[in-house]
């Protein structure tokens, strides 16, 4: 199936890994055939690409959490329960920062545990994100009874399959009517740590090239992050963590990346061309640790 990406509101982006953690949880069972392509529409994440995101008219290429679990369950890593972000007391986050950001660590959190298939710690992160995300007022998206209905077809495919295209609607119209950009940044900001510390650790538990290449790939989308909290950099807890993000893509400049011409081949047959070509990412052993210390720092300062 082709993968087209196109760009999407930053409301679209947040919401699709809740969305989709719930999709992932609900849909353990058969399938149907007349909901059989849209599965595989919502459950087939091509993990090389990234999710152009388009805020205040600009395009930002940011990847999803989602297609980072995908990569680390399909490269052979055990599910490690150990490195996530334990749900904690609405106490330790009090501030509007810490809550948004924090929910973008657990969405990618729930993301991860509903990839490998466990339900009970997906219910539990999903009941987090609820609260965190009632307290800083975006769950204005879902009205009570869309959440009910949620809740109540977990396992039923073909209910919650219509209960996501409802709820794409909602959150579509509740952007419409609501500025809310910095809360999201920051539940973006939230999600990419976590996806990027997810991918270290799993680096450091297999040495598997892919892996490597997925978090050098994180280059220019690091980037793109620290763009997107620019405009609010004057604001004292942005700047911190800006400043940190900014120290880790010093680490980043030394990764190199090498493109690698192949000469296209085409099937006569069917008219198509397929592009041989690649680009490769170069990073030492001694840049992977730095960039790792760098990261646990970072995810340590915003999960405290």
């Amino acid at each position: 199936m082709a993968n087209i990406i196109k760009p999407v509101k930053i409301i679209d982006f947040i919401f699709s890994v809740f969305l989709l953690s719930i999709f992932l949880v609900s849909c353990g069972g058969k399938e149907t055939n007349d909901s059989q392509e849209q599965v595989e529409e919502i459950q087939q994440v091509d993990h090389s690409n990234s999710t152009l995101l388009t805020i205040n008219g600009e395009i930002f290429s940011i990847p999803s959490p989602i297609q980072t679990a995908l990569l680390i369950k399909e490269l052979g890593s055990n599910y490690n329960k150990e490195m996530l972000n334990p749900p904690k007391g609405s106490e330790a986050y009090p501030t509007k920062f810490q809550k948004a950001i924090n929910l973008g660590v657990y969405g990618a959190d729930m993301g991860y545990v509903t990839i490998y298939d466990q339900t009970q710690d997906a219910l539990l992160y999903l009941k987090y994100i609820k609260g965190i995300a009632e307290d800083l007022g975006v769950m204005g998206a879902f009205d009570k009874t869309l959440l009910e209905r949620f809740e109540k077809n977990m396992g039923n495919q073909d209910s919650i399959l219509i209960l996501v295209s409802d709820a794409y609607r909602a959150s579509d119209s509740y952007l419409k009517n609501q500025e809310r950009n910095d809360i999201g940044v920051l539940i973006l900001v939230g999600g990419f740590v976590e996806s990027l510390h997810f991918a270290i650790q799993a680096a450091e538990q297999k040495n598997d090239p892919e892996l490597i290449k997925r978090i050098g790939e994180q280059k220019s989308s690091l980037e793109n992050v620290i763009k997107l909290l620019s405009p609010y950099y004057q604001k004292e807890e942005f700047k911190e963590i800006t400043d940190l993000l900014i120290d880790l893509a010093e680490d980043f400049d030394a990764v190199e990346y090498v493109y690698i011409y192949e000469k296209p081949t085409t099937d006569v047959a069917t008219k198509t061309t397929t592009i041989n070509s690649r680009t490769e990412v170069k990073i030492s052993d001694e840049q992977f640790k730095t960039i790792a210390s760098s990261v646990k720092k970072l995810r340590s300062k915003i999960i405290s």
